[in-house]
């Protein structure tokens, strides 16, 4: 990352909520809007840096205009600062999201799949790319609102019969916004055996 954009962005510190890691205005707060007041299939995650400018940029870049190696810079990024967190969890496997069959054609890969398998690189930790498929073909949850975003992703994943999944899960995407897109994967994990279910992401929306 070059100096002028290191001094813009804005990496996720205290206070922050105690489950999905965005920031909260203070210290007694325990949870932010969207884990306030309901359950959680995973038990936690964290996330580098708040989704705006410039990252918000970088992000776009690296999902639709090909800047695969942004994938290693995030990875590397992500490492510096979790991998203390990580080691506490102790995870097993890393498992990014899916994507659609038909739009992992179309973009020609996964971006979320790009940085997971570069963190298992850097932490020796196993990548699984198989462990959870995307079934249907879902609308871009940046286009809905909360609820039609709930509905949008109802059925969209499912984990394979012949898969064995392992106690401690890390799951990588790139944006966590209300945390839908986490909570269906970690729904799923957790039916199929995983006993504890995590995420890092690259971005995360601001708190409340």
């Amino acid at each position: 990352m070059c100096p002028s954009c290191r001094k813009k962005v804005r990496y996720i510190k205290e206070p922050r909520c105690m489950r999905c890691g965005k920031p909260v205005e203070k210290e007694e707060q325990e949870y932010c809007r969207d884990c306030s007041g309901h359950e959680a299939s995973f038990e936690q995650g964290r996330s580098i840096w708040l989704h705006r400018m410039p990252v918000s940029g970088a992000v776009y870049q690296f999902k639709y205009k090909n800047k695969r190696n942004f994938g290693k810079v995030f990875a590397r990024e992500m490492a510096l600062c979790y991998e203390a967190q990580v080691r506490r969890w102790k995870i097993d496997e890393i498992i990014p999201v899916p994507l659609h069959k038909s739009r992992k054609r179309k973009r020609g890969y996964n971006q979320a799949g790009i940085v997971a398998e570069e963190l298992g690189k850097l932490l020796h930790i196993p990548v699984n790319h198989r462990a959870v498929l995307r079934i249907r073909n879902t609308r871009p949850q940046k286009e809905l609102n909360d609820t039609q975003r709930i509905h949008n992703l109802k059925g969209a994943f499912a984990v394979p019969e012949n898969q064995k999944i392992k106690p401690n899960i890390l799951i990588v995407d790139d944006i966590y916004t209300t945390g839908n897109t986490i909570e269906r994967v970690a729904e799923k994990l957790k039916a199929a055996g995983a006993e504890k279910v995590y995420f890092l992401t690259i971005s995360i929306g601001q708190g409340l």
